[in-house]
């Protein structure tokens, strides 16, 4: 495919409130791929507007931003008189024993670090984290402060890619409240909860088309189901009525094919009402009928060609399966007074934890970054006998696991995948079909399959661990911020799986809407 780079893009001082972004027959594919991500996509959106990006892991979100940043030659045009900015800034690991007052300027040329500490100051953070070396802060400082310098710009349009991954509650809150405030950018994120806080308009990358529409993701989703509802009623009608036009289609051929047949030949015993002279009148009449069956056709063939594609557009996710085992106790973790210190610290990871996990319950454990929600888990894997490395740790009190527990676990951490689907359950012992059937399920595109692992983004990651947890018979899932990276429609499956079969669940999730929904009780760890 010839490409061509053909964006404007100059700096506009002052014209924030009126600057627009116009994209005209966009068409891009990577190089050696058989699909367009983008084919002939056209779409306006203003700059002044807060913009929730939506789309399937992989349908093209983050690529789309890197084609605003001038990353990738594409064929059409995006133009626009403003300049971009994109959220996370890479640090490079010489800048990470620096603090951040020392790079600020060098990841945002012109960077003043009055305007960032102004920023911070908005996001509740102390100013005092910019002096303190880089790495060495948590997930949340480090956000914080990315934020900070990405705001402390003007008249930018900020693409701001998962602000939120692996922050715990408070820090979510801190950065919802934030951009609430702000306006400029375009933001890619599965967490409903942010993106009805702090959007006015969404942009959707549906199955084939790009949609542009004002609103919060609630009301667009709203508005999505009532249309995508409509459109299946009508799609039944009209699988009705080809139906009907089918039927009668095949009624004139057969009656046409009979009356053919009769043109040549008849038995003057049987048939002594006929006569030679009788085959040009039944011949005539039968290329009038055949003329009517080819008509029927073509408008049988117009029906569908009309209506095909109605559906091509909907966002129906699929029904998921899950088998839990029934374990024969009730009880299968039990915390009484339990605390946890690694060897050589000088602080307990927690102490006096007191807390039963019963048979079809789904806790979700919850708490600040670092509070020791992951160490909880790796102990009671360790005590389950999960394969795993030893942690060195010193305990006080109980922590029982009930005895012959099977546990399908998923861990936050999707470093060890690398290699062919095929290698990956071989060495799991998955069922290569089943697996593949339930990453299609969640929205995974086939020519994916054909991919070492280690090149797939983050999302479809974690569709690769969780499709393998679901094929996992299990007495107890344990999930590790599982829905990291994750679209949203793969959300509310997993939602619905989980609703559906009732597994009994230990979890660490920080999306606020997913945990409040499938949650039977919240262990909290201070």
């Amino acid at each position: 495919m010839e490409q061509t780079y053909l964006a404007t893009i100059k700096t506009a001082k002052g014209e924030m409130d009126m600057a627009q972004i116009h994209v005209n027959n966009l068409t891009f594919s990577y190089e050696g791929s058989f699909d367009n991500v983008f084919e002939k996509v056209s779409f306006s959106i203003d700059t002044n507007w807060k913009i929730g990006f939506i789309g399937r892991n992989g349908k093209g979100k983050t690529t789309f931003l890197n084609l605003l940043l001038g990353k990738y030659q594409y064929s059409g045009t995006i133009t626009t008189s403003t300049v971009f900015d994109y959220f996370p800034y890479q640090i490079p690991e010489d800048k990470m024993r620096l603090p951040a007052a020392e790079f600020a300027e060098d990841i945002k040329p012109q960077c003043e670090l009055w305007r960032v500490i102004c920023e911070l100051e908005q996001l509740r953070e102390n100013a005092e984290i910019l002096y303190r070396p880089f790495g060495t802060l948590s997930p949340g400082e480090r956000t914080k402060i990315l934020l900070a310098i990405l705001f402390s710009g003007e008249n930018d349009f900020l693409l701001i890619d998962e602000p939120t991954n692996h922050l715990d509650q408070e820090s979510r809150e801190n950065v919802k409240m934030y951009l609430s405030f702000k306006k400029g950018f375009l933001l890619v994120s599965h967490d409903r909860d942010l993106l009805d806080a702090c959007i006015d308009h969404v942009l959707v990358l549906n199955r084939q088309s790009i949609e542009v529409q004002s609103g919060n993701f609630s009301s667009w989703w709203e508005n999505k189901r009532r249309k995508d509802q409509f459109a299946k009623a009508e799609n039944e009608k009209h699988l009705k009525e080809i139906g009907k036009l089918k039927e009668a289609s095949e009624r004139t051929t057969r009656w046409a094919d009979k009356n053919e047949r009769t043109k040549i030949g008849f038995d003057p015993v049987k048939e002594h009402d006929r006569s030679i002279a009788t085959r040009s009148y039944i011949g005539a009449k039968t290329k009038k009928m055949q003329s009517r069956v080819t008509q029927m056709e073509k408008r049988i063939e117009r029906e569908i060609e009309e209506k095909e594609g109605l559906l091509v557009d909907l966002e129906q996710p699929v029904e998921l399966k899950l088998r839990p085992l029934s374990h024969h106790k009730e009880i299968l973790v039990s915390l009484r007074e339990y605390s946890l210190q690694y060897e050589g610290a000088k602080e307990p990871v927690f102490q006096d934890l007191t807390f039963t996990l019963q048979k079809g319950e789904r806790i979700a454990i919850h708490g600040e970054n670092g509070c020791g929600k992951s160490t909880l888990i790796k102990m009671i894997l360790q005590k389950a006998g999960f394969a795993g490395k030893k942690m060195p740790v010193l305990e006080a009190g109980l922590c029982e696991v009930a005895s012959g527990l099977y546990i399908s676990y998923v861990n936050q951490d999707t470093s060890m995948l690398e290699g062919s689907i095929f290698d990956f359950c071989k060495k799991q012992n998955l069922d290569e079909s089943l697996f593949c059937a339930i990453l299609r399920q969640l929205g995974m595109e086939r020519v994916q399959f054909q991919k070492n692992m280690e090149d797939f983004s983050e999302g479809q990651k974690r569709k690769v661990l969780i499709a393998a947890s679901l094929l996992t018979p299990a007495h107890l899932y344990i999930w590790d911020e599982p829905l990291n990276y994750m679209d949203v429609f793969s959300r509310m499956q997993i939602e619905e799986l989980i609703l559906q079969y009732r597994p009994t669940l230990l979890f660490v999730e920080h999306d606020a809407a997913f945990r409040e929904k499938i949650a039977t009780g919240i262990l909290e760890l201070k």
